[in-house]
């Protein structure tokens, strides 16, 4: 049975209003606050990539980063360059304690929907690393169905440095994975669009019809 912890003191992290402050980067402050309370000394941070494409996979990774180091630059992956979240990429394969990545396909998305087959590939991430995490911090407002302890954070990939380790892990690998596919379906602009529905992206389902990496559930893919 999946183990989740309550933090309200975490609340204190955003703004007025329930807003979060998006002008601060992510630290370990969550995650040492964590580790004296409770213990804990390996703690994952977990993020996903892909929930809104047209196609492709999702995926996620799970992050263990030695808390007694400085990982300064490290940003949700939405704020950082490609260039950046590639040169981060390879940093934080290098620091980490462990880096896990789970993979669910477009038939799985279809077959189980889209936030299913995200807990699925984050519950795969977690799976993946070297060593069971002692503690989880999940981002966004969803438990992942492991047996670990954990706390789902709201845009945590801006608060928490493990989460955001995590969220350049999953876009940086599923980024490549759909330039991969754009060698076997070029012509839907898969390198650049990553599989968003941009106006190029429905033009060209139009015009081809959906390819086999395309979700089939989602709208706009078989009526464009």
């Amino acid at each position: 049975m999946t183990a989740v912890l309550s933090l309200p003191l975490f609340h204190s992290l955003a703004g007025k209003g329930g807003a979060v402050d998006t002008s601060s980067s992510p630290s370990f402050r969550i995650e040492k606050t964590i580790q004296e309370a409770y213990g804990a000394q390996r703690i994952a941070g977990i993020d996903e990539a892909g929930r809104g494409p047209l196609a492709g996979p999702v995926v996620a990774a799970a992050v263990i980063l030695p808390m007694d180091e400085d990982f300064p630059g490290i940003d949700d992956s939405k704020r950082l360059s490609s260039a950046a979240r590639e040169r981060f990429f390879a940093a934080i394969h290098a620091r980490a304690l462990g880096v896990g990545v789970g993979i669910v396909g477009p038939n799985e998305i279809d077959t189980l929907n889209i936030r299913r087959a995200a807990l699925l590939a984050m519950k795969k991430a977690v799976a993946a690393l070297p060593h069971l995490p002692d503690f989880c911090l999940v981002d966004g407002r969803d438990e992942v169905p492991v047996a670990v302890p954990q706390s789902p954070i709201i845009k945590g990939d801006q608060k928490c440095l493990s989460i955001a380790a995590a969220s350049i892990i999953a876009k940086v690998t599923r980024d490549r994975i759909m330039r991969a596919y754009h060698e076997q379906y070029p012509g839907y602009g898969f390198d650049r669009n990553m599989g968003y529905g941009t106006r190029q992206h429905r033009e060209a389902l139009k015009r081809l019809g959906p390819s086999p990496i395309h979700r089939r559930s989602f709208r706009g893919v078989l009526q464009p």
